[in-house]
């Protein structure tokens, strides 16, 4: 790794530990309970959260006590450079979908007390606007902010007796560039990153998930601190920006 005294210097100026500007719109999908159009600069994802008076068959069938919430991802044709074909053209999701609409599933679940969602079932869709790198960390972070002011609507209405949210919880990309430790990677340095790793972390600052890989690489445990130690940082900056913007969607 390159000594953090040395000269470097990230594509769009920021320092290693900056995030991108992120800002949330809520109310962007007026017939969701609760939703936002979450924009780490260039990457911009709507989450909406809806709610379902029914959870799935198999809890039905197997008398499992509470409620569900799960997600569903996916990138529209026009978000990337080149047109991405939708999945129902394909006939199937491909596995990257897959792979991170249930990761922002788990993730939300983790911090949530299912047992006080009795019989209701929260749907949580993540639509990738523009992809510029970090649009899984992005979706996490704006499906909690969609899916807590849902709830606290619920709660308002009548419908739900008291919050199941136990904790928040975020998410954001870390890895080495250049040689370098940074944080929150835009698409220019995500594809030339000989580390990428994603981090999902509660407000308390426990771990969701810790998902990294070398790229044609290899990192060592003092890499990896580095690593854990930018993303602490600005996940704790992200939840800031997390509670204003569910202040902000409630008054509404």
């Amino acid at each position: 790794m390159t000594d953090t005294l040395a000269p470097f210097a990230r594509p769009d100026g920021r320092a290693v530990d900056q995030l991108r500007p992120i800002s949330f719109e809520t109310g962007i999908a007026p017939h969701a309970l609760g939703s936002v159009l979450v924009s780490f600069e260039k990457t911009r994802v709507i989450c909406a959260a809806s709610v379902d008076e029914r959870v799935p068959g198999w809890m039905r069938a197997q008398k499992v006590e509470g409620g569900w919430m799960t997600a569903e991802y996916s990138m529209l044709p026009y978000s990337t450079l080149d047109r991405k074909q939708r999945d129902i053209s394909r006939g199937k999701a491909d596995g990257r979908t897959i792979e991170i609409q249930r990761l922002i599933g788990r993730s939300l679940r983790a911090v949530f007390d299912l047992k006080k969602l009795t019989g209701k079932t929260i749907w949580i869709d993540c639509d990738v606007l523009q992809a510029d790198g970090g649009t899984r960390t992005a979706s996490i972070t704006g499906a909690y902010v969609a899916a807590q002011i849902a709830v606290q609507k619920l709660i308002a209405d009548g419908k739900l007796n008291e919050n199941p949210f136990v904790d928040s919880v975020a998410a954001v990309s870390v890895g080495v560039f250049q040689n370098t430790p940074i944080l929150d990677l835009n698409y220019v340095e995500d594809k030339d990153a000989t580390v990428d790793a994603n981090l999902v972390m509660t407000g308390s600052g426990k771990y969701v998930e810790v998902q990294s890989s070398g790229e044609e690489a290899t990192f060592d445990r003092a890499e990896m601190n580095t690593l854990l130690d930018l993303g602490a940082k600005g996940i704790a900056e992200i939840n800031l920006l997390q509670e204003a913007a569910i202040a902000e969607g409630l008054k509404a």
